[in-house]
């Protein structure tokens, strides 16, 4: 069984504020681990590396009127997430 967790282990969104409430499994079950942006029938939306994906992150808190501090600072762990771990 997944554990439970409260970001997505790849873009750090919180999965209460995905609309899908997590992506999904291989066998259609809800992915804790993951958001339904960041994760589709057990596979990955976009091949990118975590710096790609920071900077992409950056870049939608910013559209959502984040300042760019604060949009920096709200990413800053991304590389200890386990999408990230290798």
């Amino acid at each position: 069984m997944e554990k439970k967790n409260k970001l997505c282990q790849s873009c750090m969104m919180p999965l209460s504020k995905d609309p899908q409430q997590g992506g999904t499994n291989k066998d259609g079950s809800v992915s804790t681990t993951y958001c339904s942006y960041c994760y589709q029938n057990g596979e990955f939306t976009r091949e990118m590396t975590v710096k790609e994906m920071r900077s992409f992150v950056i870049d939608k808190l910013i559209e959502m009127k984040y300042s760019k501090f604060m949009a920096k600072l709200m990413t800053m762990g991304m590389s200890r997430m386990e999408r990230w771990k290798k």
